[in-house]
């Protein structure tokens, strides 16, 4: 695969089932003609998204691609015995589309932070004065958003999200929130010079330009957080690791800094 399709996940995706539907398609033309073997169509789908997400890994796809790859041709198999409106799979396929425009665009699906990672989140903001600013790159459904918000009142709160639907859903949600605001912009297009933190929930990918864009926008001092996604040979000040299901943690940088604040212990 090109280099520059490594980009776009979409892409490798289709390149799995286009791929896969064609190994398929041999496989089974060999086994008819050879031992005469027929199958029925729902094996032979289930067939290829068994190799449509095995391409996928073997592609470098997220994890969460691979229910996807897996799923659709046998889904598509499933349905075509149901008279479903065409419309409604239209309006299904927008929804999706909508929610999820940034993974298919920057390689960053739609993480929701958890109730544990956000008390966390709430105890290491109680170390800030009043008062502070804090941006969170990809507000999602703005659910965190809004409530770390309410938890601080005098402290200003800043979400941009790109997917249009959630941020329609985020910006409902945060309206009438005094001190929180969410914007239709993307991360890359927003200064990072006036906050005093900047937490993502990202990927891997977006990582270490996203530590490139702090080092050059924020002042010293100013604090990157990521949950559980790691800037590439960049050492963490702080990990503060989290009681959940997924075993989250909290990756926390202080700008122009080389050890963390005096009496912290990194391990929280």
């Amino acid at each position: 695969m090109p280099a520059s399709a490594s980009r776009f996940p979409a892409l490798l995706a289709l390149f799995s089932q286009v791929t896969s539907l064609l190994l398929t398609w041999l496989l089974l033309l060999a086994l008819a003609r050879v031992a005469g073997w027929h199958v029925t169509s729902l094996i032979a789908a289930c067939l290829q998204g068994l190799l449509a997400a095995l391409m996928g890994q073997l592609l470098g796809l997220s994890r969460w691609w691979l229910p996807i790859n897996a799923g659709f041709v046998p889904g598509l198999v499933l349905l075509q015995d149901h008279t479903l409106p065409p419309w409604l799979l239209l309006s299904g396929f927008i929804v999706l589309l909508m929610l999820n425009w940034n993974a298919l665009v920057e390689r960053v699906p739609l993480y929701l932070t958890g109730t544990a990672v956000e008390k966390r989140l709430i105890q290491r903001l109680a170390q800030l004065p009043d008062g502070f600013r804090f941006i969170d790159l990809g507000s999602g459904f703005g659910g965190t958003l809004l409530r770390l918000a309410r938890a601080y009142p005098e402290g200003r709160f800043v979400g941009v999200e790109t997917a249009p639907l959630t941020f329609a859903l985020c910006w409902l949600r945060c309206l009438f929130q005094r001190n929180c605001q969410v914007r239709y912009r993307s991360l890359w297009r927003v200064s990072l010079a006036e906050y005093d933190v900047a937490y993502c929930f990202l990927s891997p990918a977006p990582m270490p330009a996203l530590w490139q864009k702090a080092c050059t926008e924020m002042r010293s001092g100013a604090l990157l957080i990521s949950n559980s996604f790691e800037v590439p040979g960049v050492e963490a000040q702080e990990i503060l690791p989290v009681d959940d299901w997924r075993h989250s943690r909290l990756l926390v940088w202080r700008l122009g800094a080389d050890a963390p604040p005096d009496g912290y212990h990194a391990s929280g």
